[in-house]
């Protein structure tokens, strides 16, 4: 039975402060099967504080999503030990919030995959790292500024033939790149288990259109997502997809039935 999760980025953000604590009051007010977890750079100095909290709320976190800087400092080929205990601060929460699943931005920033060859090296690092905390590191499909996410899947598949994947589908449609997912010369991705997880999220731009690279909710966009849904039962998915769509308006209050009525969508086309 596929779990259908809420990324706490949709409530939780810079308008409201980045406060960890009002997931007291959100978790209550959402349909979802539980979260996936959003780490952000402005909470390392406190990560015990947080930890504690959110053991004491009982929330149900199989998914928690590494803080996106690593990734960018990845990108610029700044693998040091700094860098490296960061992530095992995200490893760290994620083991003893019970979560499986890491899902990692590889590349990110404006550097992005301009210097792939320091992101597919530093990944069996990362990996080892997160197969310590008995995690499985996901890696996302994450918007490039040279190259494309599939390409570099595919790099890293045929180097690291066990790797594992998350597949945002607003970050596919960016490149164009919802098709690839359904070509029968990329079903392998599927069929041997590669993709792990999946963001569901709509896209109402063009093809890398920056001005519009924003996390909508389902129906707001273009995605077909009943094809989409479709392709994965067909394939036999039955995992974990989280609904990232921004949730919060300029002075942080969120939006709760927008997001259960994805939850309930999802559901739906789930069966």
């Amino acid at each position: 039975m596929s779990e259908i999760l809420c990324s706490t980025g949709t409530m939780i953000g810079r308008p409201n402060g980045r406060d960890f604590k009002l997931l007291a009051q959100f978790a209550k007010r959402l349909s979802c099967d539980g979260f996936e977890f959003m780490m952000y750079d402005s909470w390392y100095e406190q990560v015990d504080k947080l930890l504690d909290f959110l053991k004491e709320q009982h929330l149900y976190i199989p998914v928690v999503h590494c803080e996106k800087r690593i990734g960018e400092l990845i990108s610029k080929g700044e693998e040091t030990e700094t860098v490296f205990e960061k992530f095992r601060v995200n490893c760290r929460a994620a083991q003893e919030l019970g979560a499986k699943k890491l899902v990692m931005h590889l590349w990110d920033g404006l550097t992005s995959d301009a210097f792939f060859e320091n992101n597919i090296r530093t990944y069996p690092v990362l990996q080892e790292i997160a197969a310590a905390h008995g995690l499985t590191l996901l890696v996302e499909n994450v918007v490039c500024n040279h190259e494309a996410p599939f390409k570099h899947w595919c790099e890293l598949a045929e180097k690291y033939p066990d790797i594992g994947f998350i597949f945002d589908t607003k970050m596919a449609a960016f490149h164009e790149e919802l098709e690839q997912l359904y070509a029968p010369e990329m079903r392998w991705m599927m069929e041997n288990g590669h993709i792990q997880h999946f963001h569901v999220n709509d896209y109402a731009g063009g093809y890398k259109d920056w001005k519009n690279l924003r996390t909508l909710p389902i129906g707001s966009g273009h995605v077909d997502f009943d094809r989409f849904f479709a392709f994965v039962r067909e394939m036999g998915y039955d995992q974990t997809f989280t609904v990232e769509s921004t949730a919060f308006d300029a002075e942080g209050k969120v939006d709760f039935e927008m997001l259960n009525r994805q939850f309930d969508f999802i559901r739906e086309k789930m069966g």
